[in-house]
């Protein structure tokens, strides 16, 4: 989870509410959710670090309990191998190092 967390902070700006790159709206909002405590834990301290580092900027990142989970419509489904709007598929492998390319 601490990973993870940090690697989502590596890709966006925290700081922007409800936007991700140059795309806005709800549905830009990002955010960790979790599992157990010990998840909560690990992203409690990235976010922590993260916090330190802009000192008084907002994060807009939530942070909470993962609850229902509701799929996506099967077109998006497996986006990133179907090649994305791209047209070039990306491995999504466990395990695999291939740099991501969202949005093609």
């Amino acid at each position: 989870m601490k990973e993870l967390t940090a690697l989502l902070f590596n890709k966006i700006d925290p700081t922007l509410k409800d936007q991700v790159g140059n795309d806005e709206g709800s549905q830009y909002r990002h955010g960790v959710y979790y599992h157990t405590p010990e998840q909560r834990k690990e992203a409690e301290a990235v976010f922590a670090e993260v916090k330190a580092a802009l000192g008084s900027a907002p994060i807009y990142t939530e942070l909470k309990e993962a609850k229902v989970f509701f799929p996506a419509e099967e077109y998006h489904q497996r986006y990133l191998e179907k090649g994305g709007r791209a047209g070039r598929g990306q491995s999504a492998a466990k395990g695999c190092r291939d740099p991501i390319r969202c949005y093609g």
